[in-house]
């Protein structure tokens, strides 16, 4: 069986991508299979939680979109076929979850009405909640960044590399030239010389 990662189906940076996104795929999977056996607040956290995870495959599948375009025109339909899969899987992830969270009787168990009041511990429980997932994508953000900047101080490192090897590379053929301009003249001065000798 190949390995959906090989690398001559698509870049090593779409690869990374593409394996962060199966780990949260396995994640998802997990979580929304818990879901239906839970009521109350367990049950609305786990589903904060799905989402949290929802976000994250959304963001794994744009930092993919962007990075076919850097692979080879002869490995990109393999890659955009396993795009696409992938695609599929976070729709229906989303269709089901949708559907877990809109049954209200077991999201909010026992206090459940047509006309839910809405009380003060409810409207904290949601702030408390968005907090945590803005926390949360603050954090994957974060790390993202830092993995960007990696990147950004290792290619300064390469560039400033090759600056200085080209720096040492221009020193080397002036000290070419200027060796050069000195035999021109030790040249000429001997040309001048023999013909002197000549005319005497």
């Amino acid at each position: 069986m190949s390995n959906p990662l090989d690398t001559d189906a698509g870049s090593e940076l779409f690869s990374s991508y593409e394996a962060e996104f199966k780990l949260v795929q396995a994640d998802l999977t997990q979580k929304l299979d818990q879901i239906p056996e839970l009521s109350g607040e367990p049950r609305k956290a786990a589903i904060s939680q799905a989402e949290r995870a929802l976000e994250e495959a959304d963001e794994l599948l744009g930092q993919m979109r962007l990075e076919k375009a850097n692979i080879p025109s002869s490995a990109r339909a393999k890659v955009n076929q396993r795009f696409r899969n992938f695609e599929t899987s976070a729709d229906q992830y989303k269709r089901k979850l949708t559907s877990l969270a809109s049954d209200r009787a077991a999201l909010f168990g026992g206090r459940y009405t047509d006309n839910p009041s809405g009380g003060p511990q409810d409207a904290q429980l949601e702030q408390r909640q968005q907090l945590l997932a803005g926390t949360d994508r603050l954090d994957r953000s974060t790390q993202r960044l830092r993995n960007s900047q990696a990147l950004a101080y290792e290619t300064e490192a390469v560039g400033a590399s090759t600056l200085a090897e080209l720096h040492g590379q221009r020193d080397r053929i002036m000290n070419t030239q200027a060796r050069f301009d000195e035999s021109e003249g030790y040249l000429d001065r001997s040309v001048k010389t023999l013909r002197g000798m000549a005319r005497r």
